[in-house]
């Protein structure tokens, strides 16, 4: 027990392990409390034209913070500002600190206010199948959610600070806080003023949760802010220089999500299905992708600082190779559960029986990407922390290009399901092509991956999946008078015949998969663990 409170104590400096475990709790955590955010909205709104344009008024705040900010909080600063506390330079990061906190809140509230002016003409073009009058709440509920990017920012950067000096709890909750604003918002003001008091509950959840709950933690520690415009210091000019690619750059990994909704906005509900299967599907992305990811771009830093480049190369596979292999068998599970999960799950008040088959179909789809998701996601990292973001965003930006056409080829032929295919392709190509150019710049070997583990994991996830899918045949779903019993019936079997699959499947191949994911030191950072050294960001934003 008294492990148990030191390790939750917001001053508790982490290890690779035990930040690792923190950011996978408290992810777990949000993601549950994001289910129920999405459970409550299919509840009280449905699959249809107002949530189509809840969840396309994300955009255009999304698409400011990523191309004025973008990788200010999670990548490029917390490189520079780890660096400076390796070096014993504390007042130096302090000052970087304060010029890109003042400087870019300042850009941020400018952006806000063009933005907000000029949101009906973005959203005539974007979405240019919806309707006047859904046209209209979405510009609406765009306004609203807008002058949360500025608190998203500002919490990141400091969140930063807090990770680079091994500090995880506040950061680990801001998102949580957030998802659970969005629900009272939706609870206390859904009867008055319908759907936007989503719009409301994520203003104040983004003010109470990655700004608030940051700036806390930031002030038990003391970051030495002060105003400052000194955009001359080298510092400053070399955050720019790292930055500029992110900012200008566009990565399939964030405008997957802009590309389904430009192209669903025909489909009436299209979006909105869309969106509570990928929001599903965040769940294990968030616990295998992106805690994983979060906290290991300190590590990567400090490793690559301290040119211990044999250890990174290792720790970087290492990484890959546990998060690859755990997505393969967890997407085994949820492919062969998606009918079930999804009905449990989603239907009930305006989410009806005709909305789950659709839904299904596309989680389905989406899950076979978990893997794509996951991976690409530390091979990006091991990029920004050598302090490089001109060349894989230069990759990522050429792949979405290229993927435009996919996406509208496969709509016009297969309808929205051709979108789950285009996303998958385009994650893929991304991972692909970010892991290819690890290995040609010698930062991390794909000769050194282990690929024998990595197809023992794929052999008996892909006859577990068939196996339980098959087992699941068994008990149908139902839309009347026991469709919960049936569903948990369905979501029994699949999972008891997964598990077992996994685990005759497993032994039968001698997998050392399983002592892997067991062993303690080094658990996901091996090279860091076993080095001696003792050396998570961004609120999701996503509707």
């Amino acid at each position: 027990m008294t492990k148990l409170l030191r390790f939750l104590r917001p001053s508790h400096q982490h290890t690779a392990l035990s930040a690792t475990l923190l950011l996978m709790g408290t992810v777990m955590l949000s993601r549950v409390i994001g289910y129920l955010r999405e459970a409550y909205i299919a509840f009280a709104f449905g699959a249809g034209s107002q949530t189509d344009a809840y969840v396309t008024a994300f955009t255009l705040p999304d698409f400011l913070n990523y191309i004025v900010a973008g990788g200010a909080a999670s990548i490029t600063f917390i490189s520079i500002y780890t660096r400076f506390l390796a070096e014993k330079r504390d007042a130096d990061a302090q000052e970087t600190f304060s010029i890109i906190i003042t400087v870019m809140t300042a850009v941020m509230i400018v952006g806000t206010i063009l933005t907000e002016i000029f949101t009906p003409q973005f959203l005539h073009w974007y979405v240019k199948d919806f309707k006047p009058d859904q046209l209209e709440l979405c510009v609406h509920l765009t306004r609203i959610l807008l002058p949360a990017q500025i608190f998203f920012y500002v919490g990141g950067v400091v969140s930063a600070v807090l990770l680079s000096h091994r500090l995880f709890l506040f950061p680990a909750f801001g998102p949580l806080i957030y998802n659970l604003f969005i629900i009272f918002g939706g609870v206390v003001g859904g009867r008055h003023f319908g759907i936007e008091s989503l719009a409301y509950g994520a203003l104040l959840g983004s003010f109470a949760g990655p700004f608030l709950a940051s700036v806390i933690g930031a002030a038990k520690i003391g970051t030495g802010y002060r105003v400052s415009f000194q955009v001359m210091n080298p510092a400053f000019l070399e955050w720019v220089r790292l930055s500029i690619p992110l900012m200008l750059g566009v990565s399939l990994v964030t405008a997957d999500d802009w590309i389904l909704r430009y192209f669903a906005a025909s489909v009436v509900g299209g979006i909105s299905r869309l969106n509570y299967a990928k929001r599903l599907l965040a769940v294990p992305i968030a616990v295998l992708g992106q805690a994983t990811g979060q906290a290991s771009l300190p590590f990567f830093a400090r490793l690559f600082n301290e040119k211990k480049m044999k250890e990174f190369g290792e720790t970087v596979n290492d990484s890959v190779y546990r998060v690859s292999a755990a997505a393969l068998l967890a997407t085994a599970w949820m492919t062969a559960a998606a009918p079930p999960l999804i009905d449990l799950v989603y239907r009930r008040g305006k989410f009806l029986f005709s909305d789950v088959q659709p839904t299904a179909v596309y989680f389905f789809w989406f899950s076979l990407s978990l893997i794509l998701w996951a991976a690409q996601g530390l091979y990006a990292r091991a990029f920004y922390a050598a302090g490089d973001t001109f060349t894989p965003m230069a990759a990522v930006t050429v792949i979405t290009a290229c993927s435009l056409p996919v996406y509208s080829i496969l709509f016009r032929f297969f309808g929205l399901i051709g979108l789950a295919w285009a996303s998958d392709i385009g994650i893929g190509a991304n991972l692909f092509a970010l892991a290819l150019l690890l290995h040609r710049r010698r930062f991390v070997s794909l000769g050194e991956l282990r690929w024998g583990e990595l197809g023992k994991a794929a052999l008996t996830a892909l006859a577990a999946g068939v196996i339980s899918f098959e087992v699941a045949k068994v008990v149908p779903l139902t839309e009347g008078h026991g469709a919960r019993i049936a569903d948990l019936l369905q979501l029994s079997l699949v999972t008891v015949t997964w598990a077992a699959a996994v685990a005759a499947g497993l032994w039968l191949l001698r997998s050392e998969l399983p002592r892997d994911l067991r062993r303690r030191k080094g658990a996901v950072y091996p090279a860091v663990a076993q080095g001696g050294s003792k050396e998570i960001l961004g609120a999701g934003r996503e509707p």
